[in-house]
C-alpha cells in the first residue's frame, strides 16, 4: 500500500483540509479585524475538495481534519461530510469549529458521518468572549457545544488558547466546564503567524504556566493517550477527562509531525511555519480527471517538508499569512 513519507522518515497519513478562509468571528491571534477574503473562484469547489482528499487517501492518509476559517460558514460543508465519509480508506473525519452554528448543524454533521469535533472556547466570560473574538457570542458557542452533546458526538474537544492578561485567570473555569460536561479540552500556545497590532511577547502564556495553574486544584497524571495529533496529555484523578497541551514554543512536536495542510486555495502546506508550498489547485483544474498526476504532485512534495518549524517569540512573525488563510 502507498505511503507519504518525507525525507526525515516521518509517514505522513493526517491532512487538515481547509474548505474556507470566512469565519464569523475575527479572533485576536488568528486574523486581523478587517481581513480580505479569496474570491469565490479562487476558493476550492467541493469536487476538487473531495478528490484532493481522495488522493490524499490513496496514499495511505487515514485521517481527515476539516478547518478554516470556521468551516460551517459554508453552506456545503454538510455535503461534503457526506462525500468524504465514503472514502474506503479514511479511518477518522473530524472538524474544528468555532461552535457559532452547531446548533443547526451538529444533528446533519453526525448523520453524515463526521466522527469528531474540537471546538474552540477560549473563556466562559461573555464580555471577555466579544473581545477577544471582536464580534462573537458566547450563548450561541455554548448552546452549539450541548447541541453536538445531544446530537451524539462523543468525541468532543474544547480548544482554548491562553493569553496572559486577557484570559489567563479562566484556566480552572474552563476545565470545570469540560469536567462537568465529560469534555477533553487542549491548551494551545499562541502561534506567531500572521502580523497583528496586538501581539506581543508579553501576552504569550506557555504549557507550564497554564499547567502549573491547574495543579493548584487538581494534582496531573501523565496519560499515554495520543489521538494523532500534537497534544500531549495528562488526566486527573477523579475525572475520565483528558487534558492536553499544544506546545509549539516551548515543547515543539516536530520530531513526530505526521501531517501536511491543504489550504482552501488548494496550496499544500508542508508545515505550519513553513512557508514552502505546492499548487495542487492548479493540477486539479488543468487536469481535472488525473489523480495519478495529482498524487505524484503530493508525493514529490515531501521532500520540501521541513525537519521542524523556527518560531521565534522576540522576533517579528516570519510567517506572514493568517491563520484563518493557513487553515488552523
Amino acid at each position: 500500500m502507498s505511503q507519504l513519507i518525507d525525507s526525515f522518515q516521518r509517514k505522513v497519513d493526517y491532512l487538515r483540509l481547509s474548505v474556507t478562509d470566512r469565519c464569523d468571528f475575527r479572533c485576536v491571534y488568528c486574523m486581523s479585524e478587517d481581513p480580505t477574503f479569496l474570491l469565490k473562484s479562487h476558493v476550492l469547489s467541493l469536487e476538487e475538495l473531495s478528490w484532493i482528499a481522495q488522493a490524499f487517501t490513496e496514499l495511505g492518509v487515514k485521517k481527515i481534519r476539516l478547518t478554516g476559517g470556521e468551516p460551517l460558514v459554508r453552506s456545503d460543508c454538510d455535503k461534503l461530510v457526506k462525500l468524504l465519509r465514503k472514502l474506503p480508506q479514511l479511518e477518522e473525519l473530524s472538524m474544528t469549529t468555532n461552535g457559532s452554528r452547531l446548533s443547526k448543524l451538529a444533528q446533519p454533521l453526525f448523520d453524515n458521518g463526521l466522527s469528531r469535533l474540537n471546538i474552540s472556547l477560549d473563556t466562559l466570560n461573555p464580555d471577555v468572549f466579544a473581545q477577544l473574538t471582536r464580534n462573537g457570542k458566547l450563548e450561541r458557542v455554548i448552546a452549539g457545544i450541548d447541541a453536538a452533546i445531544a446530537a451524539g458526538f462523543r468525541n468532543i474537544k474544547i480548544n482554548a488558547v491562553i493569553l496572559r492578561g486577557r484570559n489567563d485567570h479562566e484556566v480552572l473555569d474552563l476545565v470545570e466546564f469540560c469536567r462537568q460536561r465529560q469534555l477533553d479540552i487542549a491548551f494551545i500556545e499562541e502561534m506567531p503567524i500572521g502580523l497583528m497590532d496586538d501581539r506581543h511577547r508579553h501576552r504569550h502564556c506557555s504549557s507550564d504556566e497554564v499547567r502549573n495553574i491547574i495543579e493548584t486544584r487538581y494534582p496531573l497524571i501523565a496519560s499515554s493517550k495520543r489521538t494523532g495529533g500534537p497534544s500531549r496529555y495528562v488526566k486527573m484523578a477523579d475525572s475520565t477527562i483528558r487534558i492536553g497541551f499544544i506546545s509549539p514554543h516551548s515543547n515543539d512536536f516536530c520530531h513526530e509531525c505526521n501531517r501536511v495542510r491543504v489550504t482552501v486555495e488548494g496550496q499544500l502546506l508542508l508545515c505550519l511555519g513553513n512557508e514552502n508550498a505546492i499548487d495542487l489547485k492548479s493540477i486539479v483544474r488543468q487536469f481535472p480527471a488525473d489523480i495519478e498526476r495529482l498524487k505524484q504532485a503530493i508525493t514529490d512534495g515531501m521532500q520540501y517538508k521541513p525537519q521542524s518549524h523556527h518560531f521565534n517569540l522576540n522576533a517579528a512573525p516570519q510567517i506572514l499569512r493568517f491563520m484563518n488563510a493557513t487553515g488552523g
